[in-house]
């Protein structure tokens, strides 16, 4: 049941707000621009956790704003997966904008300001994402997402950073493009382009609406970094850390696995798709899990090696959903919010390895936990849930999408998760190998300031709380529930 709300457009203006009081305070009053930033973030998350309640009351808070045609309304919907994507990304801003402030500060970095208007004004973009009601909004929000991040990724205004900005752009505006067309055709074919669980395309037979849908599945797909359309994300790896943060684990990437998600359930009927066509995808997808980790495995680059960890994690949550099962969709969505908090754990890792030591490279890093025994825990504890290792998180939605293999009868596709699993070990054990076991400690390498290390403590320790109480907080497990029912009409 749907209810007239303020609540999400609250949490629509609020960041918006907070973008602009950053600018009006600017570098002379970095105090007050950095407590906007903390304020801004935390009110977000106020909203987000009325509106989880309200979902919990058996409402769905609704606010409509005016009309964009006729029978198409520009409004905003808190339903039980825009909320999934709401909780990850609303909580991980609040923490990880703790710890820019410490990054940005250590390392004396220049247009602060700018930086953090652009955070903020991402944010919105991530919100409207997740709350938007229909296509037409979601990509207008998309689109700012997109816009909003590229002069993060050029932060250092390098030759470099210049060249991943214009990549990163061309790419993620290309990939839109393609998801504007399927828009166009939607509304012209069915004057519909709202999200109906379960789909408002029946029967996708034809050949045209299979089609329209690979347009709008793969255009969106791109920001879901889909090989081979992928090479925009380790070229962004030039942005400071918090960037990465934002890009892997908050908003960018999982915007792009969310949408497509929207895509194939709430706009196609993905049980309808035929057999051989689902298969195909399925086996296009499962390029990417593979071919990223072994991509991985060969980078030296820390930073480089996390990005296509994350390709691969992208790649299993669309792949789990393609397995057109309750159970293999649920672990599907679960991996959203927990990869999002094991991989900003490791991304925060690595910027304070750099912060502290000026180490970029894999193979510079031996002893380092010794000398940053917390952010290698943190690291450790995260890699391994990323490996799949109980009880942290990643095994718990590992395990769901390998059930849910067996569900839908694709029972070989359980060798691709059990292969991802394996090749996920072999490029993250030697890190922790390196920083615990070679070398000794350097007297000269010391913890990163609290305001860094805490906020990695904390999203570790998130990791294993969701491994062994999913419902811990966010009631996950029960808003996936309420989603898959919505879907299978059960």
């Amino acid at each position: 049941m749907e209810k007239e709300s303020l609540l999400p457009l609250l949490a629509l203006l609020t960041p918006l707000l907070g973008s602009f009081l950053i600018l009006i305070f600017g570098e002379n009053r970095r105090n007050l621009r950095e407590g906007t930033t903390l304020a801004a973030s935390s009110l977000t998350l106020l909203w987000t956790f009325l509106m989880l309640k309200a979902l919990k009351a058996g409402y769905i808070p609704q606010k409509y704003l005016f009309e964009l045609f006729p029978d198409l309304m520009f409004s905003f919907r808190a339903d039980p997966l825009g909320m999934v994507f709401l909780l990850l990304s609303t909580s991980l801003w609040l923490i990880i904008s703790i710890y820019s402030i410490g990054y940005m500060r250590s390392l004396k970095e220049h247009a602060q300001t700018r930086f953090f208007f652009c955070f903020s004004l991402a944010m919105f973009g991530a919100i409207g994402v997740a709350l938007s009601d229909n296509l037409v909004s979601l990509f207008l929000f998309y689109e700012i997402l997109t816009v909003s991040t590229f002069p993060l990724v050029a932060h250092e205004e390098s030759l470099e950073a210049l060249r991943a900005g214009r990549k990163y752009l061309v790419y993620l505006l290309s990939g839109a493009s393609l998801g504007l067309f399927g828009i166009i055709y939607l509304w012209g074919h069915y004057r519909n382009v709202s999200f109906v669980a379960g789909g408002f395309v029946g029967e996708v037979k034809d050949w045209v609406l299979i089609f329209v849908f690979l347009m709008t599945f793969l255009g969106f797909g791109t920001k879901a970094a889909l090989m081979p359309i992928h090479e925009w994300l380790p070229s962004a790896m030039i942005a400071p850390t918090p960037v990465s943060a934002l890009l892997h684990a908050v908003a960018v990437v999982k915007a792009g696995v969310f949408t497509c998600l929207r895509v194939l359930y709430f706009v196609f009927e993905a049980k309808s798709f035929p057999t051989e066509f689902s298969l195909g995808l399925s086996l296009f997808v499962s390029f990417t899990v593979i071919g990223a980790n072994l991509l991985a495995i060969r980078e030296d680059n820390l930073k480089r090696r996390l990005a296509f960890s994350t390709i691969n994690n992208l790649a299993i949550i669309l792949l789990g959903a393609l397995m057109l099962s309750k159970e293999a969709l649920k672990g599907a969505i679960l991996h959203i919010p927990f990869h999002g908090f094991m991989k900003i754990t490791l991304f925060m890792c690595a910027g304070s390895i750099y912060v502290k030591s000026k180490k970029e490279r894999v193979s510079e890093l031996d002893g380092i936990g010794y000398s940053m025994p917390f952010t290698m825990g943190a690291f450790t504890i995260s890699a391994l849930g990323l490996c799949g290792i109980p009880p942290l998180c990643g095994f718990l939605s590992k395990w769901y999408l390998c059930l849910g293999t067996l569900e839908a009868s694709k029972n070989w596709f359980l060798l691709i998760w059990l292969t991802s699993s394996f090749l996920d070990a072999v490029y993250f054990l030697p890190i922790v190998y390196r920083a615990f076991f070679r070398g000794k400690k350097d007297p000269k390498i010391k913890e990163a300031p609290f305001s860094m290390t805490i906020p990695l403590i904390v999203t570790a320790l998130g990791s294993v709380t969701f491994g062994l109480f999913p419902n811990f907080l966010f009631h996950l497990l029960e808003l996936v529930k309420m989603v898959i029912s919505s879907v299978w009409g059960v």
